[in-house]
């Protein structure tokens, strides 16, 4: 019985693995930081100032109703977010047109665009694994550490080696056509491997 949830555990580890692996990490995102909470809370602030300030200057009736939707989703995005500990200055447009705000989503931006690197999700992933197999113990979790930790070194390994070749190719150009000829039988799941590491490197 044990031996089959041994198993069971195994496999389930590698199928979740290879998932995140082979999605790369644009999927995962890290949690929102302090500045993007502060972003979409005074991107809140900026829509009901725009609301009012439509409605104050009697905008096209096309115009309120684009400032309005945009209030509710920007809404969306506060709640989805959070509220931050510290809230920007944004009691009045010229609060909220400061440079400082401006910096603020310049900066919130940047950090939106950062994902997890794959690698370091798949070693976590592994440690993981490593740690779970070691608690059950018995024959079978001992194999199944040996077996996570052989393919942590042969993952580190892989990842050395693309980046050394990927050096090679930068510190010499005139032989990047003929490396890339010696490559070129590598079958599709090892093309993918190596353009996701390049990219991540």
């Amino acid at each position: 019985m044990k031996k089959i949830e041994i198993q069971k555990s195994t496999r389930l580890f590698g199928c979740v693995f290879i998932c995140l692996f082979s999605m790369g990490c644009d999927s995962l995102r890290f949690a929102p930081t302090e500045t993007q909470k502060q972003n979409a809370w005074l991107h809140s602030r900026t829509t009901t100032i725009a609301v009012d300030t439509a409605k104050d200057e009697n905008a096209s009736e096309q115009l309120k109703a684009l400032t309005q939707l945009s209030e509710v989703q920007s809404r969306a995005f506060s709640s989805y977010f959070g509220l931050p500990k510290e809230f920007p200055r944004s009691e009045t447009a010229e609060d909220v047109l400061a440079e400082s705000n401006r910096q603020l989503a310049r900066t919130a931006l940047q950090q939106g665009a950062e994902r997890p690197d794959a690698w370091e999700v798949a070693d976590s992933m592994l440690e993981l694994g490593i740690g779970i197999c070691a608690l059950l113990g018995g024959v079978y979790g001992s194999r199944a550490v040996g077996f996570l930790r052989q393919t942590r070194t042969k993952s580190k390994a892989l990842k050395e080696i693309i980046t050394g070749n990927e050096l090679f190719k930068k510190q010499n150009a005139s032989s990047t056509s003929a490396f890339k000829h010696a490559h070129q039988n590598q079958s599709p799941p090892t093309r993918q491997i190596v353009a996701e590491i390049k990219t991540n490197a």
